[in-house]
């Protein structure tokens, strides 16, 4: 791949395809809300605190890329943003939708398992087993403008490999010390990561339901 992003603009990206799917009625995304979905708490790895210059100066280099685009209706003048993964007039950046749903939980929540990348994706796309989920990171690490996605090496303490984007260039993972000192603990491990996929999941699912709800508050304000 020769574009090399910022984690920024990375951030701004995932944000852009997960409202796309998961708010469509509030897509493309106001600046306001863009930095807000950027900000988010839940889902988001890390959390960052962006303020509108950086999301600003970071959209205008995905816009020269062709990347990211804006949109207006003739309803108001408010400036809207999308992204243009698949809206590209040739091949490169040309994302089916199972490919971007697995580009989306990259993006937004850094290197993870298969098993947790389709556990994330079930909001944008539903994969119908895990073997799905492998077939869409081979074709994107083997895709002919990229590789657009790598198998990390599997760290110590760590039942399964993770995979990573390269949209921000090669990942020069760090091993905590927790997770090198020992793989005593790798039993219960796979239960405990279970459990916290579905506790994220379900609150995944709360935050939707609340931009639903407020959506609907404001149509009677």
């Amino acid at each position: 791949m020769n574009l090399t992003l910022t984690t920024v603009e990375v951030r701004i990206l995932g944000c852009l395809i997960e409202k796309q799917a998961t708010t469509p009625d509030a897509y493309p995304l106001t600046l306001n809300g863009l930095v807000a979905a950027c900000n988010q708490k839940s889902s988001r790895e890390p959390v960052t605190n962006l303020d509108e210059s950086e999301v600003l100066s970071a959209l205008d280099t995905l816009m020269e890329n062709k990347l990211a685009s804006t949109h207006q209706s003739g309803r108001t003048r408010v400036v809207k943003y999308q992204h243009k993964l698949h809206q590209r007039l040739f091949d490169e950046f040309n994302f089916s939708l199972s490919e971007l749903a697995v580009l989306c939980v990259l993006f937004l929540r850094g290197p993870q398992t298969s098993a947790e990348i389709r556990t994330r994706c079930s909001r944008i796309y539903e994969f119908p087993n895990a073997d799905a989920v492998i077939d869409v990171l081979g074709a994107l690490e083997e895709n002919s403008h990229g590789p657009y996605v790598t198998l990390l090496p599997r760290q110590a303490g760590r039942k399964e490999a993770r995979c990573a984007h390269l949209f921000c260039g090669e990942v020069n993972e760090v091993i905590s010390p927790e997770l090198a000192g020992s793989t005593s603990a790798v039993a219960g491990s796979s239960t405990v990561e279970e459990l916290e996929l579905q506790v994220n999941a379900l609150r995944e699912k709360l935050v939707d339901l609340e931009n639903r709800f407020d959506k609907f508050v404001d149509q009677f304000e």
